[in-house]
């Protein structure tokens, strides 16, 4: 069964070049940043960015990161970074593909799993906080 994608947002990084080795091919490391980006907007698509994360009382700690590079992105190459929300209950998963803009062509595949974890106590919750469903709401996605 395809999985539903709740909300989508699409960004755009041109690689600079403080970010690629000597052979203008962008460090690995790098392309987390890519999906920092691409996942700080799509969550603030919905209204739900660190500020109101803290306000619900939840910290949301990424506990799985899986990239699988096709291709290499190079210096200057404007890249496409689709982020897709695919589940929310009990934690986020989002689903990202890099793209170069030009061309079209799949450069990477990402997800990265976070979990609520109350900003007291520390503890991992067992759902996710009322304050994103009524967000998620808001921004029209069809939850159920």
């Amino acid at each position: 069964m395809a999985k539903v994608v709740l909300i989508a947002h699409e960004t755009s990084v041109e690689v600079p070049f403080h970010d690629v080795d000597i052979m203008r091919i962008a460090w690995h490391g790098h392309y987390v940043k890519y999906l920092e980006i691409a996942r700080t907007e799509l969550i603030r698509r919905i209204n739900y960015d660190i500020n109101e994360m803290e306000a619900d009382g939840y910290g949301w700690p990424i506990v799985d990161l899986k990239l699988r590079y096709v291709r290499p992105a190079r210096y200057g190459s404007k890249l496409t970074i689709l982020a897709e929300l695919m589940e929310w209950e009990c934690r986020l998963v989002i689903r990202y593909t890099i793209r170069d803009a030009n061309t079209g062509e799949k450069l990477t595949k990402a997800s990265t799993t976070q979990v609520p974890v109350d900003i007291n106590t520390g503890e991992m919750a067992f759902g996710s906080p009322v304050g994103l469903r009524d967000r998620l709401v808001a921004a029209g996605c069809q939850l159920d």
